[in-house]
């Protein structure tokens, strides 16, 4: 009976210690205060010694020497901390690419003369890059009935929304009227694109 009467004076002892040192100031980081009613309970019934902030024992008394001096937390910067700064997270800039566009060349091929029934023509054409721009047709026949069927022929397959353009081959349909002006157009486009 004196044991179990001894233990509890010391439990709570201890008890009341650890709860005047934890509200001191400059004794480290302060706990929230937990009242009595939800206070852990040991088997006893009384309730169970909260652990020591320096480690010691339940119902032994802390030194003040022990509990003034708070515990320092790691720092993952020390070198600020130690030159009396302020810690800052920097992150690492990204690096720099000067990414101009390519400079595209334009250059023009002129494809070879194509003679026909109607006298020879040739195509040139405009090239950006890869890509054909425009398209056009070189010494067609003017005037007369030959002269409207080279004009359909380069309406259909000539300039910038021409169906060289379109297409970007020689696969062209052929014109209406004008087999022979058409015939002479797809072989000289389709060296010129042979040279491009």
């Amino acid at each position: 009976m004196r044991r179990a009467l001894l233990a509890i004076t010391g439990l709570a002892a201890g008890t009341t210690a650890l709860v005047v040192l934890k509200g001191a100031p400059g004794a480290g980081q302060a706990t929230p205060d937990v009242p009595a009613a939800l206070a852990p309970v040991a088997p006893g019934g009384s309730a169970a010694p909260e652990p020591s902030p320096t480690g010691s024992a339940p119902g032994v008394t802390p030194s003040p020497r022990a509990s003034a001096k708070p515990t320092p937390k790691p720092s993952a910067d020390r070198s600020a901390a130690s030159r009396g700064g302020t810690r800052t997270r920097t992150t690492p800039a990204a690096p720099r690419t000067t990414t101009s566009a390519p400079k595209v060349t334009t250059r023009t091929v002129t494809g070879p003369s194509v003679t026909y029934e109607y006298g020879s023509l040739q195509v040139r054409i405009t090239l950006s890059g890869s890509r054909i721009v425009d398209a056009t047709a070189i010494g067609l026949p003017l005037g007369g009935q030959s002269g409207q069927r080279s004009d359909d022929v380069q309406a259909r397959y000539s300039g910038t929304s021409g169906e060289v353009v379109a297409r970007q081959s020689a696969n062209l349909s052929t014109v209406s009227g004008a087999t022979y002006t058409s015939t002479a157009y797809k072989q000289s486009l389709q060296a010129a694109l042979d040279k491009a």
